[in-house]
């Protein structure tokens, strides 16, 4: 009887373990974690956000189209002290984005990132479902603007260093941009 009762509680532990690998956010195990897997599942799981690529994005900040862009930074306000894109706004994805947005025309172009693009395209949904029309998700978010060697600011100093939100997704962000945490390395 005893062994039966172990038998089955080692085979709930098993199936709620498996169960949270897989609403994770992603199934994939650290060593096949790749760029191409990753985009491809945001783009399956919020099929309705538009996407927007780091190059594009760094081009408009650059040019004419600057003071136009809504940046916004899905991370945490940890994670957004370490580093974040110039003139980017804090709102984590799981906080109400319209007392941050007041005053911002429906039509105005927004893009959204956090470290890889999960919870940017959470909160990208949100908006569109608010009835902003330009939403846009940046892919690969963060990591990718970091791994291209692009610029960041801590306030309004330039940084290089990231932080990596875990070691299972850090893994995606070169390890010349880590920054030292003491719940990551």
């Amino acid at each position: 009887m005893l062994r039966k009762t172990i038998k089955y509680f080692i085979l709930i532990v098993m199936l709620t373990i498996a169960g949270l690998v897989t609403m994770s956010g992603c199934s994939h195990n650290q060593e096949t974690l790749t760029w191409t897997e990753v985009i491809s599942d945001i783009r399956d799981k919020y099929p309705n956000v538009k996407q927007f690529r780091t190059d594009k994005l760094y081009s408009w900040l650059t040019g004419s189209r600057n003071g136009s862009i809504i940046l916004i930074d899905a991370r945490g306000k940890e994670e957004f002290r370490v580093s974040h894109i110039t003139g980017a706004r804090n709102i984590p994805y799981d906080k109400d984005p319209l007392k941050h947005l007041t005053n911002i025309k429906p039509d105005s172009p927004i893009v959204v990132y956090c470290s890889v693009g999960y919870r940017s395209s959470i909160l990208a949904g949100k908006l569109q479902d608010m009835g902003f029309t330009e939403v846009y998700n940046l892919e690969g978010s963060i990591f990718k603007w970091a791994n291209e060697g692009r610029p960041l600011v801590q306030g309004k100093v330039t940084v290089h260093k990231v932080h990596p939100y875990n070691a299972h997704w850090g893994n995606l962000l070169e390890r010349k941009y880590h920054v030292k945490t003491s719940n990551v390395e």
